[in-house]
């Protein structure tokens, strides 16, 4: 009797696992590859320096366990295969992407304030860099994004978020909406960040004691999704005092962070 055949859904979920399994990245910078060589949850593969980079992070070299390939800093980026705009500062390692395990873990139980931040189709890596970054300062539990059209975990993401990557966990979800919904019924109050919203962050905040937030921030031009702005409990915008009222989405989230925190 022949085998039944797998269908279609399924071999295409085994084939993303393999893949994923297998996936690589070049983080690159003297701050992003020191701090992953310092992470013991961060798998290393290759380690490429210059000599001065050698020197620079000798200490961090040794605590990684990899031993490096030095290489000419003249040729660096041909020998690495990095994009010559790249400020790699003669320093990359291949590793592959960090697991920081279930959101729910994270969300509910994980270092920090009950507070994190969504990202919806946030793909410019320098601004979720930024954002890791400023989620880090302020003690987020972790950043939320989309694994389509969102900026995946990448050198560049790595260097703008100076280190961050490797202790802010950076979460990808399949679909936000439901992600949204799975955290309202942990007890997350989900702020939609809006520019055009009557009520403002601070008079919202200043309503919820110390329950568990949830800041929710669209890409700089379209903004939130109509399912994204659904399903959070309420649009809110930061008040400012001059005649353009615009920020960023990393500097939005830095400002609402800061927010958060200090209610």
């Amino acid at each position: 009797m022949a085998a039944m055949q797998k269908p279609g859904w399924v071999i295409d979920k085994e084939r993303a696992r393999r893949a994923a399994a297998n996936e690589t990245i070049w983080l690159f910078g003297l701050h992003a590859v020191r701090d992953a060589l310092i992470n013991p949850a961060r798998q290393k593969l290759r380690l490429v320096l210059s000599a001065n980079a050698a020197d620079r992070l000798g200490e961090a070299v040794r605590a990684g366990g990899i031993a490096p390939e030095i290489v000419d800093a003249r040729k660096f980026a041909t020998h690495v295969g990095l994009d010559r705009d790249s400020v790699h500062q003669g320093a990359a390692l291949q590793a592959r992407p960090l697991n920081w395990g279930a959101m729910e873990d994270v969300c509910a139980s994980g270092a920090g304030a009950p507070l994190v931040v969504l990202l919806d189709r946030v793909s410019d890596p320098h601004n979720v860099g930024a954002v890791l970054r400023s989620a880090e300062v302020f003690g987020a539990r972790a950043v939320i994004a989309t694994l389509r059209h969102s900026a995946p975990e990448t050198g560049a993401l790595a260097k703008t978020a100076s280190g961050a990557l490797e202790r802010q966990p950076y979460l990808r979800v399949t679909n936000l909406a439901e992600a949204m919904e799975r955290l309202k019924s942990m007890g997350y109050v989900l702020l939609g960040l809006d520019g055009a919203a009557e009520r403002t962050l601070g008079a919202a905040l200043a309503g919820l004691g110390g329950r568990p937030v949830g800041l929710v921030l669209g890409a700089e031009g379209p903004g939130l999704r109509q399912k994204t702005r659904e399903t959070c409990d309420g649009l809110v915008r930061i008040a400012y005092r001059g005649s353009f009222g615009s920020l960023n989405v990393s500097n939005a989230a830095a400002v609402a962070l800061y927010a958060a925190t200090a209610r």
